[in-house]
């Protein structure tokens, strides 16, 4: 059986460090506030010059150093984002040209957190149905851009980074095993950015309204979370055949510690099987699961046949899990 399997991870994260002490100074929070109700502590920031493509470029780069793959192989650029450095072209398109992957077709994917899950998703059906041989996908964001510092119960949560990998196509019982999306636009307002686009235009009319920044619902999303969370770990370990106890390692999106411990909990995973880089980065969105997986890999945290857990929630809402054998 031809499977998709992850040759080579990457990532990167911006120079600049924000901790929750220094966010006192100019956010109604504190640092207690902050760890007892996420477990972050702190979160990087991007440089004003800094753009999404840069941050990919940079994780794909050493990705595909580690894969011992070049630019040139590349099939294809699945760039998970909810922050592209315009609306058109494409970020993945000027990722692409930083790579060097010269002969790959390039697409932005917005699922939000979700979206480093969904754009697997797609590699996988590229690679299993022999379109494509070699994909690169990237999760990359740039949130703080987006940040509203007066409204504290957003403003304490995002960070900016990129996660990368390099897929290929492989025979054999190693790659990914399984994944499973899904998505409930009904609940489009719980966590939203109403400023910009087409929704509100680009007009001095609108140029206050465009300040609103990211708007979130806590604790219906909370709920929302948990449950899609839980599902869709439940839904993916069935379709692999596989049960929680089968499972090496859990890395699941990094939003929040209570509902990761949720999860943990509801599946009887101890924590040494649950990797965790969430007090570090804080809540990188779709660059979440990759950065998390590539400092697992540079750890040793990940072996050879080992049985991977991705899963990630986000606006949308969006939901994603995927089973690896590593």
């Amino acid at each position: 059986m031809i499977r998709a399997r992850i040759i080579g991870t990457g990532h990167y994260l911006p120079e600049k460090i924000l901790t929750n002490k220094q966010l006192e100074a100019f956010v109604d929070t504190s640092d207690e506030w902050i760890r007892q109700r996420t477990g972050i502590c702190q979160r990087h920031m991007a440089a004003p010059n800094e753009k999404v493509s840069d941050m990919g470029a940079a994780a794909a780069k050493m990705a595909l150093e580690n894969a011992g793959v070049s630019p040139e192989e590349i099939d294809y650029v699945l760039l998970a984002t909810l922050t592209p450095d315009s609306c058109m072209p494409s970020a993945a398109c000027r990722l692409q040209y930083k790579t060097g992957a010269t002969r790959a077709a390039a697409v932005d994917i917005n699922a939000a957190c979700s979206g480093f899950v969904y754009a697997l998703q797609m590699a996988d059906s590229f690679i299993r149905t022999g379109v494509h041989k070699t994909v690169l996908v990237v999760g990359a964001e740039n949130l703080t851009a987006l940040i509203n510092w007066d409204q504290r119960d957003t403003a304490v949560l995002f960070g900016d980074g990129a996660g990368a990998v390099v897929l290929r196509a492989e025979e054999g019982k190693r790659g990914i095993l399984t994944t499973y999306t899904g998505a409930d636009g009904s609940a489009c307002d719980i966590l939203h950015v109403p400023g910009g686009q087409v929704m509100i235009p680009l007009t001095q009319e609108h140029m206050d309204e465009l300040n609103l920044g990211i708007v979130m619902d806590g604790r219906e999303l909370y709920k929302r979370a948990v449950r899609a969370f839980g599902e869709a770990i439940e839904v993916v370990l069935k379709q692999a055949g596989l049960t929680a106890e089968d499972l090496d390692i859990f890395i699941p999106h990094q939003a929040n510690v209570r509902i990761i411990d949720s999860a943990a909990q509801r599946l009887g995973l101890p924590n040494e099987k649950v990797f965790l880089n969430l007090d570090k980065v804080g809540n990188t969105s779709a660059a979440s699961i990759p950065i998390a997986l590539s400092e697992a890999v540079a750890e040793g945290r990940v072996k050879e046949g080992d049985i991977v857990l991705f899963a990630g929630f986000g606006a949308g809402l969006t939901w994603g899990s995927t089973v690896v054998r590593w």
